[in-house]
């Protein structure tokens, strides 16, 4: 429950900001790289940055230590009284082996403490950037207008939220260590070896030139080739989602080899396009092995000479063998590094594009308390146009007084459903101004004016769990009283009392336990515990039975009475009681009036009424 209450809270808080744009995204048409705009990501996080970094370099130089205790072994025991050790003050060879002993023990301790220290910093540090950009990712998406999630997919957002934020992840927690402690490997190697022998130096770095070039070659053509990848598991992803909601619609139309075939074919696509970078990542090391094995002869035979004409010491000759072998080596995990940071850097830009998606509908700044709204509604030339559609609204011009009941009515795709959504401000006005008590609402505080207002949709949504968390749903904390009072007036207390836990029956995932008048009428009831000042029923009752409807009408009559109701129907009895009852005809009023008249008038609303009570043409009207 406190988890609950604390998400909700974070929810609240972050719906009042309105975050600043975002630098460095396509959405601003200035192209930043991925590791460039991850690292502003980490920005918050600089101090367990540093310190992880810190504890990998350390980690790698005590990694490096045991080749230096081998080189030092061996000149004891081959120069035992002349040793190096020796000129420090320990002559017997006893005491120098007792002296590496010791030394032994301090390093592995070393090693092992900071590799634990930056396995928790770079983990800890990649499960709070994977958290944070979750809830950041959800929660600029909720900003977004409508249009956006309608031109975009539901599976491949979910992936973006999911499996690209998962990947970054995977990368903060071993990538990013392991590059560092390749970097730390070359130098500190690097720099050992020019001291003792330039030579042998010059020779081991002699493929490393190779192996950059190679590294630098395949990220340009893996790059390209991980973006196609991530692509292809967002549509999957995309088939999937899709597929598993519309699971009754594939299998009453016995679908189900027609659905399986297409999935074939997006898995297939993944399949095809990460093989392709499969071949390319994995010709990588084989590659690299064969320019470090070179270089690994030259040092033997080179050193060996070195060793035997006494230009070096047999213990630095050990020393300079096994430290080649650090050095060369690990440039092999190279591929495998890459490949991880190409797979990152891909899904770390589809992740930053998100977030870098404009707001088209930010929140205004006047603040608008619930008690003080008085539902005057006023539509003032409003000319609205779906995307890549034409105008479905021209100069529409609708005025509703405060407290009253207005019926909307008309053909599918006249517009009714619309003005609903520009009053929410779920959609942009291309022209025109919608005012609520005289203020254009586009300066009001958005959570404000949404919560002023109540929809009851056509497409009723349910959230997974029980009957009063969904009628709470949006009057968070509720007293169950409350809540049985709003379930009364919805018509709905008597069903769920038949439930088998009553009002914690658990209603399933969008509420598919309930029919589709239980679900409208849970519907009803939370929006009617929220006693907003205005109330949207866009087809509220359309799923529920004639006598249902019925009792339901008879509550509403006491509910809409002091707030001001937009009721849209097909059905025209649901509106015949109205104030008001405005008759939409292609985005415009062509009729408008009371019941009685409109039907007197012998218009639209009259011909729309003679179709639903079944008379022929020449049959009278019953007023």
């Amino acid at each position: 429950m406190a988890t609950a209450i604390a998400r909700r809270g974070w929810a609240a808080r972050s719906a009042e900001v309105s975050r600043p744009p975002r630098r460095g995204g396509s959405a601003t048409g200035h192209r930043v790289s991925g590791l460039a705009r991850l690292l502003r990501q980490l920005q918050p996080h600089r101090r367990t940055v540093v310190l992880a970094s810190l504890c990998s370099i350390l980690n790698k130089l005590f990694d490096l230590a045991p080749p230096v205790l081998i080189g030092l072994a061996v000149d004891v025991v081959v120069k035992q009284n002349t040793s190096w050790l020796a000129s420090l003050g320990w002559q017997t060879v006893p005491s120098q082996l007792a002296i590496l002993a010791g030394l032994s023990f301090v390093i592995w301790t070393a090693e092992s403490l900071f590799e634990y220290l930056y396995g928790v910093l770079w983990r800890n540090l990649a499960q709070t950037v994977q958290h944070e950009l979750r809830l950041e990712g959800y929660d600029h998406l909720q900003r977004l207008e409508m249009a956006f999630f309608e031109a975009g997919s539901s599976g491949q957002l979910l992936t973006i939220l999911n499996d690209d934020i998962n990947q970054l992840e995977r990368f903060l927690d071993h990538g990013a260590n392991e590059v560092l402690q390749l970097i730390t490997t070359v130098v500190a190697i690097g720099t050992a070896m020019m001291v003792l022998s330039p030579t042998v130096a010059g020779v081991s770095f002699l493929p490393i030139p190779v192996i950059l070039w190679g590294s630098l070659h395949f990220q340009r053509r893996l790059a390209p080739l991980y973006a196609d990848v991530r692509r292809r598991a967002a549509d999957l992803s995309s088939r999937l989602t899709n597929n598993l909601g519309g699971m009754l619609t594939i299998k009453s139309y016995a679908a189900e080899s027609w659905e399986l075939g297409r999935l074939a074919e997006d898995s297939e696509a993944y399949r095809l396009s990460n093989q392709r970078a499969i071949r390319l990542s994995a010709a990588f090391v084989p590659l690299i092995r064969f320019a470090i094995l070179f270089a690994f002869l030259a040092i033997l035979v080179i050193g060996g000479l070195q060793a035997w004409q006494g230009v070096i010491a047999v213990g630095t000759y050990s020393f300079l063998v096994f430290i080649t072998q650090r050095l060369l080596w690990p440039l092999t995990t190279l591929g495998r590094t890459l490949d991880d940071y190409q797979r990152a850097m891909a899904s770390t830009d589809r992740v930053l594009n998100l977030l870098d998606t404009p707001v088209a509908i930010p929140s205004g700044e006047r603040p608008l308390p619930r008690e003080e709204v008085a539902g005057h509604i006023r539509f003032q030339a409003v000319t609205f146009a779906y995307s890549g559609r034409e105008p479905l609204l021209r100069q529409f011009d609708l005025e509703i007084p405060a407290g009253s009941t207005i019926g909307i009515v008309g053909a599918t795709g006249s517009g009714k459903s619309t003005i609903v959504k520009l009053l929410l401000r779920l959609y942009s006005l291309q022209s025109g101004a919608i005012l609520l008590d005289g203020l254009p609402i586009e300066t009001l505080r958005l959570t404000d004016l949404r919560r002023a207002i109540a929809l009851v949709s056509q497409e009723v949504f349910l959230f997974p769990g029980t009957v009063a968390e969904n009628i709470a749903y949006g009057s968070f904390g509720a007293p169950r009283a409350a809540i049985q009072r709003a379930a009364l007036l919805a018509e709905a207390d008597a069903f769920i009392q038949s439930l088998p836990r009553g009002y914690e029956t658990v209603v399933g995932e969008r509420g598919q336990r309930l029919s589709g008048g239980q679900r409208q009428r849970l519907a009803l009831a939370r929006a009617l515990l929220k006693d907003p000042p205005v109330l949207i029923l866009d087809e509220a009752t359309a799923a529920v039975d004639n006598e249902t409807e019925a009792a339901i009408q008879a509550s509403l009559e006491r509910v809409t009475a002091d707030r001001t109701t937009l009721v849209i129907a097909h059905r025209l009895s649901t509106v015949r009681h109205a104030d008001r009852i405005v008759v939409m005809e292609q985005g415009r009023i062509c009729e408008s009036g009371r019941h009685d008249d409109l039907l007197a008038a012998g218009g639209a609303y009259a011909s729309l009424w003679r179709v639903q009570a079944g008379l022929r043409a020449d049959e009278p009207l019953r007023l």
